[in-house]
């Protein structure tokens, strides 16, 4: 199976988890000097190997392919390069963007098993995933992600938004994606049962 493939296979079950609602959402690769990433203004239930877009370390497509990356494309290029990523996911996670809401500072994991799904350890462990505020100048949301990007935390979440993840390879990059999301509801679970009256 080519990239490609693999990025659309990724993109409709990132799709059939709910978090890549209508076009929102993308997903990104490495591909050797060069980045493939979902084109723009795709419905993520349909995505297919040509809706691949090779772009450069910025985030500029590559010429004569017939489509346009995501507009997000920046962000991914930015990721992979100063993360030292394989890939990147970015999901329209309904769970991190309530978390975000809740914990505008970071929101704190502490003390579950999931952790270890992002790399960290499951007990004894306190982790904070930055969260930073959204901006549609994807130059200036990058420096954002970049800024508050914790190395030993795979992920941020912009506020209002959604979750980017990253990992070693696409696989990885999309099981911490999973985590994340298990991680920020039970976070969320937690606080409401421990308000008065939860």
């Amino acid at each position: 199976m080519s990239t490609a493939e693999d990025l659309a296979r990724a993109s409709r079950r990132l799709y059939s988890l709910g978090w890549m609602r209508g076009t929102s959402g993308n997903v990104s690769v490495r591909e050797g000097d060069d980045i493939l990433v979902t084109a723009s203004g795709i419905d993520k239930s349909a995505v297919e190997a040509s809706d691949a877009v090779l772009i450069d370390a910025y985030g500029v497509a590559l010429p004569n392919q017939g489509r346009w990356p995501s507009a997000e494309a920046p962000v991914h290029a930015a990721v992979i390069t100063e993360a030292g990523a394989g890939a990147v996911v970015h999901v329209h996670s309904l769970a991190a963007v309530e978390a975000a809401s809740r914990w505008p500072e970071g929101v704190p994991l502490v003390d579950v098993e999931q952790l270890k799904g992002i790399g960290r350890g499951a007990h004894g462990d306190t982790v904070v995933v930055p969260v930073v505020a959204n901006s549609q100048d994807m130059a200036d949301l990058s420096a954002r992600i970049l800024a508050a990007r914790d190395p030993g935390v795979p992920g941020v979440i912009v506020a209002e938004h959604g979750l980017y993840a990253w990992g070693d390879s696409l696989s990885q990059a999309i099981d911490r994606t999973e985590s994340f999301d298990w991680l920020f509801d039970h976070a969320l679970r937690l606080d409401r049962l421990q308000r008065p009256g939860g």
